[in-house]
């Protein structure tokens, strides 16, 4: 009996902890999903004028020309901070291991740049090397994280795997559909894929015109302007993305971890009962023997 009431006691508190955690995650979850649906539209209108910039003119720019006899591809890996959000994470790291995989039968070189405490443990713990890691920020990005990640990942782009830098650039996060499936993704982010319409989201859905832009001055200098804002508009949408498919994941792994405690403490209450039924079913055969015996006695 006391040992059931203990660990009825146990998980109760662990109750009310997963309860907590599945509101604060459901409460944040919905301004997370509005931040996607803000942000998506700017990303897929400035990544269909650099396509049309491309597309529609001679320039020859270095972030949207292939690069012959690519040697090193960076890899930018998004995941979590923090746990208990079920396999989101574990699903981005098996997406990246896909990609890297497939990257080395190539021939290449892969340069990490990780994101999330869950990565940088990954790689640590198998004696991996990142070329940059960052932390701190997963569930609630801003914009300023995501410019220094573009900076830096446009600086190596820049240098070529020749100068010690990196001659393609993956994006590996979680694509958010809705608040039950989440879709770890990969994305080329430079060299620019031309297309006449870009989809930002995957979904394969474009529109089925094309706008018509005018370039001025110069598309080389449209180019020099749009680009670095596509990489940041980019890498901050994949970072809303990921950070929405974050919290849904921990409000479906704490609601299952709250329903899962409610089913241990029906279970330890009918074991509990179980137990005091069986000691006053003793105590009664017990009283009843000690009866008989005095009484046979007498």
């Amino acid at each position: 009996m006391r040992v059931y009431r203990q660990r009825i006691r146990s998980v109760q508190s662990t109750k009310k902890i997963t309860r907590a955690m599945e509101l604060i995650a459901a409460s944040r979850v919905v301004k997370a999903r509005q931040a996607v649906n803000k942000s998506t539209p700017y990303a897929l209108a400035l990544t269909r004028a650099c396509s049309a910039v491309a597309t529609h003119s001679n320039t020859d720019h270095v972030l949207t020309t292939e690069r012959d006899n690519p040697q090193n591809a960076g890899v930018v890996i998004f995941t979590s901070d923090r746990g208990l959000a079920g396999a989101y994470s574990v699903n981005a790291l098996k997406k990246s291991a896909e990609l890297v995989e497939k990257l080395t039968n190539e021939g290449k070189q892969v340069s990490p740049y990780l994101l999330g405490r869950k990565a940088i443990g990954y790689y640590r713990f198998r004696r991996r090397e990142a070329t940059k890691t960052w932390e701190g920020f997963s569930d609630s990005p801003t914009f300023e994280v995501a410019r220094e990640i573009g900076e830096r990942v446009v600086e190596d782009f820049r240098k070529g795997a020749e100068n010690g830098g990196i001659d393609e650039v993956h994006l590996v996060y979680t694509r958010f559909q809705n608040m039950v499936v989440q879709e770890p993704v990969v994305l080329r982010l430079l060299p620019l894929e031309i297309s006449d319409s870009d989809d930002v989201d995957g979904d394969g859905q474009a529109d089925a015109v094309a706008p018509l832009y005018e370039f001025e001055p110069s598309p080389e200098q449209v180019l020099d302007a749009l680009l670095p804002k596509y990489v940041t508009a980019r890498i901050f949408n994949a970072l809303l993305q990921s950070a929405a498919s974050e919290l849904a994941a921990r409000q479906r792994a704490m609601k299952s971890a709250t329903d899962n405690a409610e089913e241990l403490i029906k279970t330890y209450s009918r074991l509990a009962n179980q137990a005091r039924q069986a000691e006053i079913t003793q105590e009664i055969s017990e009283i009843v023997g000690g009866a008989s015996a005095l009484e046979d006695a007498s």
